[in-house]
């Protein structure tokens, strides 16, 4: 596996208390011909103090003076990228060891895929929003393409991505994210993947996520109007990505 190079792409935004961590456990499973990417979305707070304090000839900082949101951030991160293999990194989560590896044997004959999570200092199953039971992908369930996306569509589907990945031949149709898209980029990549039948699941968590109040991705149900504006946007989403 060294012969392919991973990019890392990481979004980040005020995230002085905890991305000094998360970026350590990255660095700690990459290769020295891999790079990880970060943009710094006009943080207020000590972000880009460590971000400039890092020194690792793997890292590139991408500084912006004006605040973006996280969707336009990623997709900057996911465009300044080169590697063979492109995955996603929030700047909050631990990464699992052995995460690379799984990543990159899932994308040998596959665009997408995406891992399991489990929750920070338990190790328990990340659960479902509404039941609160473990809430899995499941590796048999990759080639469901459309029942997959209809999952995404009712909002049952645990695609994060912050254990999501994509092959370079891919990039250049996911970006540029539609201009439509103003929340969950990771659902707009799951959903190329399964229209596109070329999504694989990770049975394996690779992620430790942290929740937190700052988390971009909620972890309580929503009300009634959000939830009928995400539905249409990721309708819209699912058009969008049988054009490309």
């Amino acid at each position: 596996m060294r012969d392919v190079r991973v990019s890392v792409c990481m979004a980040a935004y005020n995230g002085a208390r905890y991305i000094r961590e998360q970026i350590d456990s990255v660095l700690a499973e990459l290769e020295p011909q891999d790079e990880l990417v970060v943009v710094d979305d006009a943080s207020r707070d000590g972000t880009a103090d460590i971000l400039r304090g890092l020194d690792d000839p793997r890292v590139t900082v991408i500084a912006r003076d004006r605040n973006r949101g996280y969707v336009r951030t990623f997709e900057e991160a996911l465009s300044a990228a080169t590697g063979d293999i492109v995955m996603l990194a929030d700047q909050d989560d631990v990464w699992i060891p052995g995460r690379r590896a799984l990543f990159v044997s899932a994308l040998a004959d596959a665009d997408v895929a995406a891992s399991n999570l489990v929750l920070l200092g338990s190790d328990a199953p990340l659960p479902h929003p509404l039941t609160r039971r473990p809430w899995r992908l499941r590796s048999d369930r990759s080639s469901h393409g459309r029942r997959n996306a209809l999952r995404i569509l009712a909002g049952v589907a645990p695609y994060y991505g912050c254990a999501m990945a994509v092959r370079r031949e891919a990039v250049g149709r996911i970006l540029p994210f539609p201009p439509f898209l103003t929340e969950s980029h990771d659902l707009w990549i799951a959903m190329f993947g399964n229209v596109h039948s070329s999504m694989r699941h990770i049975d394996e968590a690779t992620i430790r996520r942290r929740l937190h109040d700052g988390n971009a991705s909620p972890s309580r149900p929503r009300g009634l109007s959000a939830v009928l504006r995400a539905r249409f946007m990721l309708a819209r989403a699912w058009l969008a990505a049988r054009r490309r």
